[in-house]
Parts: structure tokens; C-alpha cells; sequence
């Protein structure tokens, strides 16, 4: 696992709407237990997007949003499979986090 990872989302409940989970968790703690990851929105399903705090991206042929005001963390456990990397998009996504987080 590593930073920017992306990978589905197995939570059958969620995953029409959620379709993939962002890793964001820094790489220095990879051995904790859990992972703070971003759910990526279908785009079809995101209402409002403020562009810097929900970028839009393409993942395996699926527009989706990063839902960053729904960063959360979860279980390693529950990751899927690996399906994408966005490291290339590093300063848009930590752009957003600090949005979230320090805007004020």
C-alpha cells in the first residue's frame, strides 16, 4: 500500500456511489492497522463540487470526484484490489486536504 493508492471499494452497499477509496495516509505509518483514505464520488452522484476541495479524475474509464470532506479511516481489511495510482496528482489532492482542513 502507498500513498495516492487507489483501490475499489468492496462495500457492496456503497460502491455504486463510491466506487474506489483514495489512500492518503502517509507511507510512514504502513504499519498501522488502518488507512485514512478519500472516498472517490461517481460524478454522476456529486451534486456540488467545489473544484479545489473535489477534483475530478478518471479511474479505469469512471469520472469520479474526490469526496474529501468524507475522509475517513478504515480497516486495511476492507481495501480491494489496487486499481490506480494518483501520485501524479499529489498537489491537487493535498490542496484539497489543506482546504478541509486549515481554510478559515
Amino acid at each position: 500500500m502507498a500513498q495516492f493508492d487507489v483501490y475499489q471499494n468492496d462495500n457492496a452497499d456503497t460502491r455504486k456511489i463510491y466506487p474506489y477509496l483514495l489512500d492518503v495516509q502517509s507511507n510512514a505509518l504502513s504499519s498501522l492497522p488502518t488507512r485514512t483514505v478519500i472516498p472517490l464520488a461517481n460524478a454522476s452522484y456529486f451534486n456540488k463540487i467545489v473544484t479545489i476541495l473535489n477534483p475530478k479524475v478518471t479511474v479505469d474509464h469512471v469520472e469520479v470526484v474526490i469526496s474529501t470532506a468524507q475522509l475517513a479511516s478504515v480497516d486495511i481489511r476492507i481495501l480491494g484490489s489496487k486499481v490506480a495510482s494518483l501520485v501524479a496528482l499529489r498537489d491537487d489532492i493535498v490542496a484539497a486536504i489543506d482546504l478541509l482542513i486549515s481554510a478559515g
